[in-house]
């Protein structure tokens, strides 16, 4: 009887596995979805009226998880060479916390990443913000070849400032946008890491599932 493929043989996204110290790092399945909306439910930031407060989070909950499963979906279904987003859940042994993703346009030629993440309030001032990033960065630098990571925060965002400094990221410069949906401008600090200013995790990361196939996808 012959057995048929896993999910992640057919789609390579899904096998990919990061892992450092308690936190395991991994694409959402459909079946981590549920519990995905349950954790958009709960509240990430101290201040919700926070200029820096995600626009998706400012929501009402209902249409911030419609959303937000959107997203999910349409990251997965639109992973090519030319541009890429993978979303991470990132998981305490089976309880998940938050989310990290890392993306990129043109990664064969530019080798440059971009990022985002997010924990919920209760999980914050643990370390796994730092620790989750860390893992983001290990797999861009030593696994597909990164030259640059990017990233940026609010300007007032001293939180998230300090997880970027941990990480060996260094300002670069600062530029103002606009809060999607509205006229309201906001300033962002941006910030840059490399393979020489990155600080890592004092502890191993380990990388699984990184295949031929998934590195054709991402242009690695």
């Amino acid at each position: 009887m012959t057995t048929s493929p896993g999910l992640d043989e057919l789609y390579p996204p899904l096998g990919l596995r990061i892992r450092a110290g308690d936190l395991t790092l991994r694409p959402f399945t459909d079946a981590d979805l549920p519990a995905y909306a349950e954790l958009l439910r709960e509240p990430i930031f101290e201040d919700a009226g926070a200029d820096y407060v995600f626009p998706w989070y400012a929501a009402e909950p209902e249409h911030r998880v419609r959303e937000a499963l959107r997203f999910q979906w349409r990251a997965r279904a639109t992973i090519a060479p030319e541009e890429w987003t993978v979303i991470f859940g990132i998981w305490v042994q089976d309880r998940l916390i938050g989310t990290q993703d890392v993306g990129a346009t043109d990664f064969a030629a530019r080798r440059v990443v971009g990022s985002g993440s997010w924990l919920t309030l209760a999980e914050h001032g643990k370390g796994y913000g730092t620790l989750m990033r860390q893992a983001m960065l290990v797999l861009a630098f030593d696994h597909l070849g990164a030259r640059r990571a990017e990233s940026s925060a609010a300007l007032d965002n001293e939180r998230s400032h300090r997880v970027s400094r941990a990480c060996g990221y260094v300002d670069n410069g600062t530029e103002v946008t606009t809060i999607p949906g509205g006229e309201t401008p906001l300033t962002l600090q941006r910030f840059l890491a490399t393979p020489e200013t990155f600080r890592r995790p004092t502890g191993p990361v380990t990388v699984d599932g990184l295949t031929d196939r998934l590195r054709g996808m991402l242009g690695a």
